[in-house]
């Protein structure tokens, strides 16, 4: 067995008992491996510390092996914790399968769209990952038009002119379930009037998460009238938060109890209108670094995970898309981090 400098293809085959043709299947179209096999041979790969050269994979792949995502620009340092923590699973998850992600900026989508046709032409770009999904996303269908993979971090959110193709693959984060689940605690705490933070009418992510705090105060019998009263919709900001929960604290019909908002950011602005904890509870959402310092009480979205099910379902793409995956829509649920911010109405 070769045993000076570098492990070979041929010393994984050995250790492992199989040909060189079952070891490049493994690294190179794993699906076509039985998986006891496969496991054998990544097991020898770890044992010797092989690792492929890239150069030769993409002459005999015809892959660069290269993944694009655009950075999105942040305006605010707490929220932008959510960007980071998806893109270092995604980053993580690529590199331990031999990808790696290129980053690249743009200020809309018109740019990344030009963006798009200047790495597929300069960078030999495999696929790309998508975030910040909307109606009639234009990004999509560009991509979809070219037979460019993609996967987006984020749900089509049926485009109503049919400009972007909705059956695309896509993991995104149930943020109804994560607002309703917030609602459902503060009502178990006694509270009856509970405030909804959020942004204005436009965002697609902000209307889902409105809907789950709706749906959960009907079916505790608010009437529909009054949730109307309970609402704010701001830009998002500390700032913001706060201007819009003093301005709900002080309406004379009935100054709400308890919050729930959209972002961390609104809820930690929510949280300084209220003063100290006695004046009512607030719950965020994103379970920020800042939340977990603050005590902020938030809904957690799976971002690891969410990262790890995008990546699966891009090389799935990239492998032929065979067999089936069995759906390549994916909607994972958050978890609510209860902290000193909700507690019971006094």
């Amino acid at each position: 067995m070769h045993t000076q400098g570098r492990p070979t293809l041929e010393d994984v085959a050995r250790r492992a008992a199989v040909s060189r043709q079952t070891v490049s299947n493994v690294l190179n179209a794993p699906h076509v491996v039985r998986s006891e096999t496969a496991a054998r041979v990544q097991a020898a790969i770890a044992e010797l510390g092989y690792r492929p050269s890239a150069a030769g994979r993409a002459l005999r792949t015809r892959r660069s092996r290269v993944l694009g995502l655009r950075m999105e620009p942040q305006h605010d340092g707490i929220n932008g914790a959510v960007s980071d923590r998806f893109l270092h699973g995604l980053t993580e998850g690529a590199q331990e399968r031999g990808y790696r992600v290129m980053l690249f900026t743009a200020p809309d989508d018109a740019a990344e769209i030009g963006q798009y046709d200047d790495l597929l032409d300069t960078a030999d770009i495999d696929a790309f990952v998508l975030t910040a999904t909307h109606h009639g996303d234009p990004r999509t269908g560009w991509l979809a038009r070219r037979g460019v993979p993609f996967v987006t971090f984020g749900r089509p959110w049926d485009p109503p002119d049919g400009s972007a193709p909705a059956d695309h693959p896509w993991v995104d984060v149930d943020g109804a379930a994560g607002t309703r689940a917030a609602v459902e605690h503060l009502l178990a705490l006694g509270h009856r009037r509970i405030g909804w933070v959020g942004w204005p009418e436009g965002s697609d992510t902000g209307a889902d998460r409105r809907r789950g705090w709706a749906e959960a105060l009907a079916a505790a019998g608010v009437p529909q009238a009054a949730l109307a009263e309970l609402t704010a919709g701001v830009d998002d900001g500390i700032a913001t938060g706060r201007a819009a929960a003093t301005e709900l604290l002080a309406r004379p019909d009935g100054a709400p109890t308890a919050f729930v908002c959209a972002s961390d950011s609104l809820a930690i602005g929510v949280a300084a209108a209220l003063g100290d904890e006695s004046r009512g509870a607030v719950v965020g959402f994103d379970d920020t670094p800042v939340a977990a310092a603050l005590g902020l009480s938030s809904v957690a979205q799976p971002l690891q995970e969410a990262a790890g099910r995008t990546l699966d379902l891009l090389l799935h793409r990239l492998d032929g898309g065979h067999p089936p995956v069995p759906d390549p829509h994916v909607l994972l649920t958050p978890r609510l981090v209860v902290r000193a911010t909700s507690g019971p109405t006094t």
